[in-house]
């Protein structure tokens, strides 16, 4: 009997179910796809030997607070943050993967309802938009760290709809290097957009010189990937 074709979505979202904020005015999903017939248990020990090697052995690379010198590197000198952040970067772009990311404007959502909703066919269309590519596996296993209870039941919702073998997984961060890459990945797409309206706080230009050298040495080869 052939074994099955199973794809691994890892999901990470950006912003919150929260009203509308200026100071995130967008909710963003990122889910990254990996056929796991294409290895990379080699390209994972590079990356825990390169981390652990600056000094993070078995952690979750959190690039949000990674970029604004927050939470346990508040310490950590840009030097160290960028060396850091390019590990998980040159690790991302060296992947046999596909990505896609939605976003929902809050401040058109007038309540967490329409946020849901607004969410729930947004994933919808972008699964629908690639039937053939979703359809050519046996089995999808969705990772999530479970961080939102919303976003957790959109999810379980939609994906359990549109396809016969899903299986939900809460993971730990730090036990997946793909999740991180979501949240990378996630990250740099919200970055995309401030980039777009020029709208870079301090601590993101100190971190990647200008917007036009965000878009250069990174955005445009994270969006290679792109399904």
């Amino acid at each position: 009997m052939a074994s099955q074709k199973i794809l691994s979505c890892f999901i990470d979202e950006s912003g919150d179910f929260g009203p509308y904020d200026y100071h995130s005015p967008y909710y963003y999903v990122t889910m990254v796809l990996h056929n796991q017939e294409d290895e990379i248990t080699d390209k994972i020990q590079g990356l825990e030997y390169r981390t652990a090697n600056l000094g993070y052995k078995n952690h979750a690379i959190h690039t949000g607070p990674l970029i604004r010198r927050e939470s346990v590197y508040e310490n950590d000198l840009i030097e160290s943050r960028k060396h850091l952040f390019n590990v998980l970067y040159f690790f991302t772009i060296s992947l046999p993967i596909k990505y896609f990311t939605v976003r929902v404007k809050k401040s058109e959502c007038e309540d967490e309802i329409i946020q849901t909703a607004k969410l729930s066919k947004l994933i919808s269309q972008e699964l629908h938009s690639r039937d053939d590519f979703w359809n050519s596996f046996d089995k999808i296993i969705v990772y999530y760290d479970n961080g939102q209870t919303q976003l957790t039941r959109i999810i379980t919702s939609v994906f359990n709809t549109l396809f016969t073998d899903v299986e939900m997984r809460k993971v730990k961060p730090v036990d997946y290097k793909l999740f991180q890459v979501a949240d990378l990945i996630c990250t740099v797409e919200l970055l995309a957009e401030k980039a777009e309206h020029n709208s870079f706080t301090k601590s993101e230009l100190e971190f990647f010189d200008t917007m036009r050298d965000f878009k250069k040495n990174y955005l445009k080869h994270i969006r290679k990937r792109k399904l």
